[in-house]
């Protein structure tokens, strides 16, 4: 897959298969393509080159079909000031043509701590429980695969340790996770294979375990060694 952006080349032959039930962890620097992944996979981009499907739908000949199986969790705290959070998640849910949604509504609050802030108005919320609300978006229409785009960036450790726990279960229960983060022990945790990212392309795409094991020394390497190893390299 390739993207450009006038003289920059944001992705530069990038290839890669998502096994379906997966944790998987996209990795890379700023600026390295990893949003412009996301946003093509999800629909809001146009690739110049290749082909991109969700569970075989391709996002541009059924982009209909193959927005219903995917659930994005965007970087940016996009919302509607004017609606309580309880009435966001359902014209989410109004989008996707679900009538009858809110024991679900209600199971994603409450796995999110949001139940206390149900009626509350979305523009009186604090950042982190805004955060809350667009994964709680995201997982309204019980898609198969979720993206998650630096899902806990900016908020506290209750919610990373809550929002972890939900989407482990999501991924027990089948659903195919993408998950790109700042945080990676956050990744290493949890991510059964990882691509790092650097300039548009793939340097490394492998099972966490591999990746961990291709850096000898004294002591046990992480996955920031990892990283900071590759990134030099490349």
């Amino acid at each position: 897959m390739e993207k450009r952006y006038g003289a920059l080349r944001a992705l530069a032959g990038v290839s890669l298969a998502v096994e379906q039930g997966e944790f998987f962890g996209l990795l890379g620097p700023n600026g390295a393509g990893k949003t412009t992944l996301i946003n093509i996979i999800a629909g809001l981009a146009r690739a110049d080159a290749g082909r991109v499907a969700v569970l075989g739908a391709d996002v541009r000949q059924e982009y209909r079909r193959a927005r219903r199986l995917l659930g994005v969790v965007p970087q940016e705290l996009v919302f509607d000031p004017f609606f309580t959070v309880r009435e966001t998640l359902q014209l989410q849910s109004g989008y996707f043509g679900l009538r009858a949604n809110d024991a679900w509504i209600d199971e994603v609050m409450h796995h999110l701590d949001l139940t206390a802030k149900a009626d509350a108005n979305m523009r009186a919320l604090s950042g982190g429980m805004k955060r809350r609300v667009l994964v709680a978006q995201a997982l309204v229409h019980k898609p198969p695969v979720i993206v998650l785009d630096e899902p806990t960036a900016g908020v506290d450790v209750e919610l990373r340790q809550e929002l972890w726990q939900f989407v482990r279960r999501l991924n027990r229960d089948g659903h195919t996770v993408v998950l790109t983060t700042h945080y990676l022990e956050e990744a290493e945790e949890h991510c059964q294979r990882i691509a790092m990212l650097k300039a548009g392309c793939i340097v490394a795409l492998d099972t966490t375990q591999n990746l961990l094991a291709s850096l000898k020394g004294p002591h046990p390497a992480d996955l920031e060694d990892v990283f900071l190893h590759l990134m030099q390299k490349h």
